[in-house]
């Protein structure tokens, strides 16, 4: 019996590289925009900052935002 493909749900933690490609900055700055979000939420720095946060934080929508995220 063949198995159906499962249906990936979409992300919803961002990461520098996204960042990258989302606003066009660098590597650093992009890791930077992630380091001034986690201080804002007062996360650890091991903790996932998720799309929902970083669309709060730079004032990008959200549906904008998926179109980057694979």
């Amino acid at each position: 019996m063949p198995t159906l493909p499962q249906k990936i749900p979409p992300r919803i933690v961002i990461y520098a590289k996204d960042i990258q490609n989302i606003t066009g900055r660098r590597e650093r700055t992009a890791r930077r925009i992630l380091s001034q979000i986690r201080t804002h939420y007062r996360k650890k720095p091991n903790e996932f900052v998720t799309v929902k946060e970083f669309c709060e934080f730079t004032g990008i929508e959200v549906t904008e935002v998926s179109k980057y995220l694979l």
